[in-house]
């Protein structure tokens, strides 16, 4: 596809969405419809960094969830408050096996770089790890029940540092990102199936920490309240301002307040969506982003032309990664909770590579559009189902056995749905929407 016929395709389908939007709000409610766009945003954002790790490179990633979930768990880590009861119960022994960790780690890196390969080396790293095993494990252990027995109901946990929640956006990022940087260097090795099998296996070892450390993040209990970058609505309520616009619109203060803060939500998960856009396109137009995909095509011909293919694929996943932190990071947000156990890897990795695969992969307008298409078709499936069944037997009797199975059978069309619309995309569109478009002029 050349870059004008993109450019129209491209403009048609995303006038399409929005006009879905604006439906949405007619038919339903305008708080729904706005609702539904937050969610789609940060949906986009996630694909987008998905896109940049397969349609840029080609790297399998199946373990989008746990760098999803290390996002989240900075927003609880930087914005929560701390809790001073757990501080003094055991935080400060936490933080000494902590220490002890982090000194094990550096000391057998610094015996296996100076110490000649053999037996020695082997023995003096193993003795090493077993004593700063059970240096860290004499620390560790009270400490977590310590702090997990400060009022448990409410806390149990050390909580956070209390800084601006918009600040834990970039720990999210930062964090994911030197996960993936480490996982990276042990996995990019790997050919494409066993990294997909790789990441998933991380990913799942990343979510039972955070789910089963209690001390850290509260584990299955959730994190509830989390700090909000937009004003609560009950405080809008009681402006001056949102009485007067209220009165104007035929409205009520409560529906008014509760718009202009999903309104505030768009605008912010907006703004950070163009600039990673800008950013994206930047890159994949620049040099860089040519050598990636040089490598992506050809791994042989790009490493025979001097190309560090280990080294380039090991950025992409970073910057990937770190998007996709971004994205969980901005979602627990906007939840204005943590809960671990709502991450689950197959499902919802799957439903991302959906969005880059209908989308488009290695093209970014495609990877956004995917997003925000996909995410609006699995919350709006099943009212579109009921609304279907509905009208199909509405010549039926209530308790027909027919109308009664489509009626119930209306909760999982978006199963269906989803399962259709990759069929359909793969049948008749397998570039995707929107495909990579052609560097070459027509």
């Amino acid at each position: 596809m050349n870059a004008a016929t993109s450019k129209k395709q491209t403009l048609l389908l995303f006038t399409l969405m929005g006009l879905a939007f604006v439906v949405v709000g007619f038919v339903q409610s305008w708080s729904l419809s706005l609702t539904i766009f937050n969610y789609c945003l940060i949906a986009a954002i996630m694909a987008l960094g998905l896109n940049i790790q397969w349609g840029y490179a080609g790297l399998f990633n199946v373990g989008l969830m746990g760098f999803a979930a290390l996002g989240g768990m900075a927003v609880v880590l930087v914005a929560m408050p701390p809790v001073e009861e757990a501080w003094s119960a055991g935080g400060f022994s936490m933080l000494t096996a902590l220490l002890f960790v982090l000194a094990t780690v550096i000391a057998a890196i610094v015996v296996y770089k100076r110490l000649p390969k053999g037996r020695t080396r082997n023995l003096a790293i193993a003795a090493i790890l077993i004593i700063g095993y059970f240096l860290s494990r004499a620390w560790y252990e009270p400490a977590a029940r310590a702090i997990e027995s400060v009022n448990p109901a409410h806390t149990g946990y050390l909580g956070g540092l209390g800084l601006p929640v918009a600040l834990s956006w970039i720990v999210g990022a930062i964090l994911a990102g030197c996960a993936a940087w480490l996982i990276g260097k042990i996995t990019l090795g790997l050919r494409s199936d066993y990294l997909a099998i790789a990441t998933l296996g991380i990913a799942e070892i990343i979510l039972a920490i955070i789910k089963y450390e209690e001390w850290l993040t509260r584990g299955v209990k959730n994190v509830n309240g989390i700090p909000r970058p937009v004003p609560f609505e009950i405080d809008l309520q009681q402006t001056e301002w949102v009485r007067d616009l209220a009165v104007r619109l035929g409205s009520t203060a409560p529906e008014v307040a509760a718009l202009t803060v999903k309104v505030a939500y768009a605008g912010i998960l907006l703004s950070i969506l163009i600039v990673l856009m800008w950013f994206a396109q930047t890159a994949l137009n620049s040099p860089w982003g040519r050598m990636m995909r040089a490598i992506r095509d050809n791994e042989a011909a790009a490493s025979a032309m001097g190309k560090f293919v280990k080294g380039r694929h090991l950025q992409v996943f970073v910057l990937g990664s770190a998007v996709v932190g971004l994205a969980g990071a901005l979602l627990v947000t906007m939840d204005g909770q943590f809960t671990p156990g709502s991450y689950i890897p197959l499902r919802f990795t799957f439903l991302i590579w959906v969005m880059v695969i209908v989308g488009g992969s290695g093209n970014n307008y495609g990877a956004i559009l995917g997003g925000v298409l996909i995410w609006f078709f699995w919350v709006e499936a099943e009212p579109i189902g009921l609304w279907l069944a509905n009208t199909l037997t509405s010549g039926l009797a209530a308790d027909n056995v027919l109308r009664t199975q489509l009626v119930e059978g209306a909760a999982h069309m978006r199963l269906v749905v989803m399962g259709l619309v990759l069929l359909l995309t793969l049948r008749f569109r397998p570039k995707g929407l929107l495909p990579e478009v052609s560097a070459r002029r027509h």
